[in-house]
């Protein structure tokens, strides 16, 4: 699909005159410090990093050429004060490479991100930096707490990088990480271009049959502004294609439609993600070898919480038997259903969320139609908002004059009941075709104490399906959870509260990072929560008590479908990166097909994300050999609400102050197991969260 963002001030700068490059000013006198997004073009973004990599590489030459015997403060301090100019361009450019990106941009990042990775191979690499980093002496210099933890991450990060290695390999493992970054900006755009080229044409009242309100209106907006060719259209982006799953009767079209969202990358051509698997699988079993792992899964998990991949495949294992087995009684429901209506076929994966829907009214009386007019998007970003207000006393201000990327963006002050300052939230929630697929959290600037009192700047980014104008839009329960979730990611980059900037916000191990993000879901299920802000958005009437009673009995439907759809892709992440197939010209489809027959994967299910358009796990290292973190997080976030309703009150004033001081505040402060035990008084166990899924019976 194409679209125009005609108020997005960066992309119109983008064919205009440069003008004076705004990285080349030391401090910026915007609000809050944001970036001058008006006078940005993607022009001024070669130069700028040209310039912070120079000046970053004298930064750090000169404390690996320092002459005098290596302390904590002239050696691991400076590092941490080095840099501070890159991260400002690069938090600029990377945010909207993925919120707002254009041509311009895209052709940057594919040469930006190969110079990225060899910069930070030069540094993690240096034989007399790491000489320095290792001589600094913590007992001598009598370190504090913090202060050590920066070191022994520091030191971590530099062995893991391949500090250690002679000349020859260290040389090899820059070549990949260098290669590894080029692949992982490939993967991301092919995967952006086949997402934005689709839309499906609803001519006409048979291609409409089935589609409430809500989504009609939506999908008409969706064409407006693709140009009006049609009145209706259905594109790839999440929160228009599941709902027509979901409620369209049109087999074919739902099959179709189906077909285009899981097939994205492997469509032959240009955009095709087939070979860049093999060769990013190659590489990153290659690397672990050279760092003396057996594979890069292992080599993955040795700096987790889970320390290993084999505990985490036993958690998933554990997870895998009753979501199978709930999903087989599942699948035998649907399928009753569809031969209860005459159908003489097979339910197939296209079929699954459709039939669903009918279940699920049929048990619970319950219609995502008559839930969505009590979430409008208004209502959940307050109701976040509150329940953090309720939590951990924050306040939020809408500020109006304040730079852009995007027309969309909003933004708000966030302080403390004191009114101390505590940063600025950043909330860009609509789906467009310069925006990459999914939902996340990111920061234009992380919270830090070593070069003054840094507050943070944070932006959370999803793809909600827009309202036609003067219209309000309206969130599927599912969408009010994704907003709850990525504010809690919110949550842990504002709160944090830390000196070192390697330890700030999320920051932490990949299988903990989730924990605060997983853990916020829970308040929005509450019924004291709901009361308050499930209101109707013409009338203001809060949520009947019989439909929120509904709702909330619903919450384990179809949990075996979502938990088999999740499970599935963790698993074969961890097989994936298990293995050395990459190294023999891997054929990722035959190896995904190979490796669900091995676990008996219900043929009715797809994976939530399939291998060519995995983004988590092959657009960069984040989630690689980690998606079973969403799962391991889940863990703690069952146990960890718990705490509260043991208290007795789920906003409890004494365990909210735990939360924030040992979660969401602490950054990279403590080992994940010790914050974890500091604010529970323990480690968890799996069984609230067979609970919280409802597979606890189906686990007995």
């Amino acid at each position: 699909m194409t679209i125009e963002t005609p108020h997005a001030p960066a992309l119109k700068a983008a064919h205009g005159a440069a003008g004076a490059n705004p990285f080349d000013e030391a401090v910026w006198s915007t609000p809050h410090g944001l970036p001058p997004f008006e006078r940005i073009v993607p022009t001024h973004f070669g130069p700028a990093f040209t310039k912070a990599l120079a000046e970053h590489r004298h930064e750090i030459a000169a404390i690996a050429g320092d002459g005098r015997l290596p302390t904590f403060e002239n050696t691991v301090a400076a590092m941490e004060r080095a840099g501070q100019n890159l991260d400002r361009v690069a938090s600029t450019f990377f945010n909207l490479t993925g919120s707002n990106t254009n041509p311009d941009l895209q052709a940057i990042e594919r040469e930006i991100g190969p110079k990225l990775a060899r910069h930070g191979s030069a540094i993690y690499l240096d034989s007399a930096l790491w000489a320095r980093i290792s001589q600094v002496d913590a007992d001598a210099e009598n370190l504090g707490t913090e202060e050590r933890r920066v070191l022994d991450r520091y030191r971590t990060r530099f062995r893991r990088a391949g500090a250690d290695l002679g000349q020859e390999a260290k040389e090899r493992v820059a070549e990949i990480a260098s290669r590894m970054a080029e692949l992982g900006t490939r993967f991301s755009q092919n995967l952006l271009a086949d997402e934005s080229s689709f839309t499906m044409p609803l001519e006409g009242e048979d291609d409409l049959a089935g589609l409430p309100p809500f989504l009609r209106e939506a999908a008409a907006e969706a064409a407006e502004e693709r140009g009006g060719k049609h009145g209706h259209v259905i594109t790839l982006s999440r929160s228009l294609i599941e709902p027509f799953l979901v409620f369209s009767t049109r087999r074919d079209l739902r099959e179709r439609a189906y077909e285009a969202w899981t097939r994205r990358g492997e469509g032959g051509g240009d955009t095709d993600n087939r070979t860049i698997i093999a060769e990013i699988v190659a590489l990153r079993a290659e690397r672990a070898r050279l760092l003396g792992y057996d594979s890069f899964a292992h080599f993955k998990l040795d700096d987790t919480m889970a320390g290993s991949p084999e505990a985490a495949m036993d958690l998933l294992r554990e997870v895998w038997a009753p979501a199978r087995q709930r999903a087989g009684k599942e699948r035998d429901q649907l399928q009753a259903l569809v031969q209860a209506e005459g159908g003489n076929f097979a339910l197939q994966a296209h079929d699954w969320r459709h039939y669903a829907e009918k279940l699920r009214r049929a048990e619970h009386d319950l219609d995502e139609s008559e839930i969505k007019p009590y979430l409008s998007l208004e209502g959940v970003i307050q109701a976040s908002f509150d329940t953090a207000s309720r939590l951990f006393g924050l306040r939020f201000e809408e500020v109006g004059d304040v730079p852009r990327y995007h027309s969309d963006v909003r933004a708000w002050a966030v302080t403390n009941a004191d009114g101390s300052p505590v940063g600025l939230f950043l909330g860009d929630y609509f789906a467009r075709s310069s925006k990459r697929s999914g939902a996340w959290m990111s920061a234009f600037r992380s919270q830090e104490r070593l070069v003054g009192d840094i507050k943070p700047i944070i932006v959370n980014v999803m793809n909600f399906a827009k309202a036609p104008r003067g219209e309000p839009t309206l969130l599927s329960f599912d969408d009010a959870r994704t907003l709850f979730h990525e504010f809690g990611h919110a949550l842990h980059g504002l709160l944090s509260d830390v000196t070192y900037p390697l330890l700030s916000g999320t920051a932490v191990s990949g299988d903990f990072v989730e924990l605060p993000s997983q853990l916020y879901e829970h308040w929005l299920e509450q019924p004291e929560v709901l009361r308050r802000h499930a209101r109707h958005y013409r009338t203001g009437e809060p949520m009947p008590e019989e439909l929120l009673n509904r709702l909330l009995a619903a919450r384990t439907f179809n949990q075996g479908f979502a938990t088999i759809e999740y499970a599935a892709s963790a698993i074969i992440d961890m097989t994936l990166h298990l293995s050395s197939a990459g190294e023999s010209g891997l054929d990722v489809i035959a190896f995904e097909a190979n490796a669900l027959r091995r676990i008996a994967m219900p043929a009715e299910i797809s994976m939530r994300h399939r291998a060519p358009h995995f983004a988590h796990i092959f657009s960069g290292d984040g989630y690689a050999a980690g998606y079973y973190s969403y799962i391991w997080s889940e863990v703690l976030d069952a146990d960890a609400f718990d705490a509260f309703r043991e208290a007795g009150d789920i906003f409890d004033p004494e365990t909210a102050a735990r939360l924030r001081r040992f979660v969401y505040g602490a950054g990279n402060l403590r080992d994940p197991r010790e914050a974890y035990t500091a604010f529970r008084g323990r480690l968890p166990s799996t069984g609230p969260l067979l609970k919280k899924r409802g597979l606890a019976q189906d686990a007995a």
